[in-house]
C-alpha cells in the first residue's frame, strides 16, 4: 500500500492505516438482517416523478451515476453511452444548482440528473426491480475517521441492494484503503476475486477527478463484472434476505 503525504491538498486524512477490523463483520451483518430503515420522503417523491415521466419504462438501458455533484460526469458518460439512458443523482441541491436543477429533476437527451438520498433511491429502484446496465461511484465521501466505518458505502446497510441492482459497478477513490476494502467487500459478499487498481484518466470525469489528475495524486478503481452482481442478484431472489 502506497504512503500518501498527510495534510497535503486534497488527500485523504486518517489515523486508519490498514482495512478496518471490524468490515467482515459489518458486511456479515448487512448480508444476514433485513434493513427497515424508513425510506426518506422527499426522495420517494421525486422518484414517483421520474416514474411518472416514463424514463425508467423506455426500455434503453440505463446507467447510474451515483453522488454525481455538480452531473458533469453524468452529462460525460451520457455522451460516451448514446444508447443509454443515464441518471445522476445527488443530495446536495447546491452542487446541482450548478447544472441549472432548482427541484425535481431535470432532463437533457439521454442525461437525467436528480436531487435524492441515494439509500432511499437505491432501494426504490430495487423494489421495482430495475436492473442497472452500468453504475458508476465516483469519488464518494470516505468517511475517514474509523469510527464512521458504517457510513462507507461498503460497509453501509444499503450495501447488499447496491450490489444487487446489477451490472457492472465502477468505483473510483483517491484512498487506497477505501478502495481496499470496497473491493474485499464485494468479495466477500459475492465470493468473486476483486481488487482495487491504480486508476489513470487522460482527463478527469468529473471536477473532482480533474482536481486530483492535476496534482497527480495517486487514484484507484474498482470495478465490478455484471456477472458478479448478477449472481449476486440470483441469490438474493432465491432466499437471502431483501432488505
Amino acid at each position: 500500500m502506497m504512503e500518501q503525504k498527510r495534510n497535503s491538498p486534497g488527500l485523504v486524512n486518517s489515523s486508519q492505516a490498514r482495512v478496518h477490523p471490524n468490515l467482515e463483520r459489518q458486511v456479515s451483518k448487512h448480508l444476514e438482517s433485513r434493513w427497515m430503515q424508513p425510506l426518506h420522503r422527499p426522495s420517494i417523491q421525486t422518484y414517483a416523478s421520474l416514474k411518472d415521466s416514463g424514463a425508467l419504462l423506455e426500455g434503453a438501458p440505463l446507467i447510474l451515476d451515483s453522488g454525481c455533484g455538480t452531473g458533469a460526469s453524468t452529462r460525460r458518460l451520457a455522451l460516451q453511452f448514446p444508447a443509454s439512458t443515464v441518471i445522476g443523482v445527488d443530495q446536495s441541491q447546491v452542487r446541482l444548482a450548478k447544472s441549472g436543477l432548482s427541484q425535481g429533476f431535470q432532463r437533457e437527451g439521454n442525461c437525467i440528473l436528480l436531487r435524492a438520498e441515494l439509500a432511499t433511491f437505491w432501494r426504490l429502484l430495487r423494489g421495482d426491480g430495475v436492473t442497472l446496465q452500468r453504475h458508476y461511484l465516483l469519488y464518494p465521501n470516505p468517511w475517514p475517521k474509523p469510527g464512521h466505518l458504517s457510513r462507507r458505502w461498503h460497509a453501509h446497510p444499503v450495501f447488499p441492494h447496491l450490489l444487487a441492482l446489477g451490472g457492472e459497478i465502477e468505483m473510483r477513490c483517491n484512498w487506497e484503503i477505501y478502495a481496499m476494502e470496497f473491493a474485499l467487500a464485494v468479495s466477500l459478499a459475492t465470493g468473486a476475486d476483486v481488487s482495487p487498481k491504480p486508476f489513470q484518466a487522460a482527463q478527469g470525469i468529473s471536477p473532482f477527478e480533474q482536481k486530483y489528475l492535476q496534482r497527480g495524486q495517486e487514484l484507484f478503481v474498482v470495478n465490478v463484472g455484471r456477472e458478479v452482481t448478477r449472481s449476486f442478484f440470483c441469490a438474493r431472489s432465491s432466499g437471502g434476505p431483501s432488505g
